[in-house]
């Protein structure tokens, strides 16, 4: 008696990236890969207990796209508030790549469907569309749908997905509807209203297009031909007025003179320059005036010597908005070119999904095992192995908006590995996953108060005790500066007193 066919399991991810890693992942690299729109891996295995044969392929984003039946395109025969009421259609986003019907082809057989598309509403939606796409949706009895939920592409958290699958969220898919209808009915209004409006009223504004889209690029297809035309984005216009709003503040802004004054004392060898109480002030004679007391006294009294235990935290895990700010400010990378490099890690499987709005890990994270995969890397990992003989920390608490784990390095690399860019990207990953599991930095505080001439004066001094997170986040450590000792009550001579002329900046 023939053995019974392998059942078919169609697995479907959203790029082809992730198709690859994923098929790699789950047949330990013995697959065939075939062309198709996307290309399919197929590899034999198990599935709950059965043998199974798996294909795995991917779409490239979004399926379908919403847009106004024809009647609504032409802009002269239809009123803008009319476009709030009106019925929308969805049609394939990119009809060349052929996308839906190459799902269609590939389902056929299949008794089961596995979505890997990424753990976000967005991939909730994309969920919807393929199982749209491949005759699975509504048709629960005969063939089973699941979805897998991961944060990384490592075999293990792979296996682990695998083991775990849940039910697609309809809810999150139908709340993504709604924003791209809401996006296509508000940006094609708008667009219509203020082009209008605007046409002929500014000179040779009608010879230029501004274009300010929002998640839904909607309004080329109804341009009329030869007319200029200004798109607005629900999301990009508004943003456009913040940008207007500084650049004005900044244009108009006109610089003001302040004075602050500085007296300076030499002690057991140090030179210090005292800070003003009153910080700054705005008139030149007024400040003249209390430079001219405090040199006609010349001696500083010290009136009050204070100490403190301070601390400075280690940091919450990494999200999406704090790697761009890093990798604005300090790696030299826009917002474009970071999240492409990031992407490549996560694809490659050096690091986790980097699109996340959370800070908090879930209390089932394993950090032993994600610092345990720093180890052998030269440049930090004694300070790994030290970490883990005397006991990491949880990192402070965050926020979870339960979309992602922050942004965590999955697995070693070197930058021969990943490339010089995106190795940037995966060090400060490390660096800060790793200072987020080490010690808060403590110092101590000093702070001495010195009377001159009826005006107060003080001078901070730093020292720290224990460096932390700082050990491996060295461009945040606590600068120390050193103070000699002082009594309460003692008199010293002033060296110089300094009146310094600056200027407020925006």
């Amino acid at each position: 008696m023939a053995p019974p066919k392998p059942h078919k399991i169609l697995m479907v991810a959203e790029k082809p990236s992730i198709a690859l890693s994923i098929a790699s992942g789950l047949s330990g690299g013995q697959m065939s890969t075939r062309r198709g729109s996307t290309e399919v891996h197929e590899f034999n295995g198990t599935f709950r207990g059965s043998n199974a044969l798996y294909k795995v392929t991917s779409v490239i984003g979004h399926v379908f796209s919403v847009d106004f039946p024809a009647k609504y395109q032409d802009w002269t025969a239809t009123d803008p508030l009319d476009l709030f009421q009106a019925p929308i259609l969805k049609a394939e986003s990119n009809p060349k790549a052929h996308i839906c019907r190459h799902l269609g082809q590939e389902a056929r057989d299949c008794g089961n469907l596995v979505l890997w598309l990424d753990c976000d509403r967005e991939g909730e939606n994309i969920c919807f569309e393929v199982m749209e796409c491949t005759g699975f949706r509504g048709n629960e009895a005969r063939r089973r749908v699941y979805r897998a939920r991961f944060s990384s592409v490592t075999e293990k958290d792979i296996l682990k997905a695998m083991d775990n699958l849940v039910e697609p969220n309809e809810d999150e898919a139908l709340a993504v509807d709604a924003r791209q209808e809401i996006d296509l009915k508000v940006g094609v209004a708008f667009t219509r209203f203020q082009t209008s409006y605007f046409q002929g009223k500014y000179g040779n504004l009608d010879s230029r297009v501004i274009s300010l889209v929002g998640a839904t690029t909607v309004e080329s297809v109804y341009v009329q031909p030869a007319t200029s035309y200004e798109i607005y984005g629900p999301c990009q216009t508004p943003t456009l007025g913040f940008c207007v709003q500084r650049y004005l503040q900044i244009n108009t802004f006109k610089p003001e003179k302040f004075w602050t004054l500085h007296p300076y004392i030499t002690h057991n060898g140090y030179e210090l320059q005292m800070e003003w109480e009153r910080n700054k002030l705005f008139d030149l004679d007024v400040s003249v005036m209390f430079q001219k007391f405090v040199m006609e006294d010349g001696i500083a009294e010290v009136t009050d010597i204070s100490e403190k235990q301070e601390s400075k935290s280690r940091p919450s895990g990494l999200n999406t908005v704090n790697l761009l700010k890093v990798a604005s400010s300090a790696l030299g990378f826009g917002p474009q070119m970071a999240m492409q490099l990031a992407e490549r890690l996560y694809t490659q499987g050096f690091i986790s999904y980097p699109r996340t709005e959370s800070t908090a890990y879930p209390s089932s994270f394993d950090f032993k095992s994600t610092l345990g995969m720093q180890i052998n890397n030269p440049t930090w990992g004694g300070y790994v192995q030290k970490l883990l003989d005397d006991g990491f920390h949880r990192p402070r608490s965050g926020t979870d908006v339960g979309d992602h784990p922050p942004i965590t390095p999955m697995q070693p690399a070197n930058e021969d590995m990943v490339g010089k860019d995106a190795w940037k990207i995966y060090q400060y990953v490390c660096e800060h996953f790793i200072g987020s599991v080490s010690p808060d930095c403590k110092y101590v505080r000093t702070k001495v108060e010195f009377s001159i001439g009826g005006e107060i004066f003080r001078c901070i001094g730093q020292h720290v005790m224990v460096k932390g997170f700082t050990s491996i986040m060295p461009w945040l450590a606590v600068n120390e500066k050193n103070l000699p000792q002082f009594k309460e009550g003692e008199k010293i001579e002033v060296s110089k007193v300094e009146l310094y002329e600056q200027h407020d900046v925006t």
